[in-house]
């Protein structure tokens, strides 16, 4: 049964994977593609995370996981708010 909860987390992470790239591709606004970018980022890395947890994994690679998403958010978060203040200082007139 957990094997099949694990499966269907990673599915729904690929899923949700497609779901972002999909929407980076009809999105006309770079700004409003940050968000695809952001959405991939947050449910795919939790999908991931809720599954090493109940993998049943050691602590120390659920704990690495958590690490590892927590840099993500972080890193994108810090990525995003300067590209998006590049898009914003391109599209003023100077």
């Amino acid at each position: 049964m957990r094997v099949r909860v694990v499966e269907t987390l990673l599915a729904l992470a690929v899923a949700a994977t497609w779901l972002g790239a999909v929407a980076l591709t009809r999105l006309a606004w770079p700004l409003d593609r940050l968000h695809c970018v952001t959405f991939v980022n947050i449910a795919s890395g939790a999908l991931i995370l809720l599954a090493a947890a109940l993998w049943g994994g050691s602590a120390d690679e659920v704990i690495k996981a958590a690490i590892l998403l927590g840099t993500l958010l972080v890193g994108g978060a810090a990525i995003g708010h300067s590209t998006a203040r590049a898009i914003v200082r391109r599209r003023t007139p100077r």
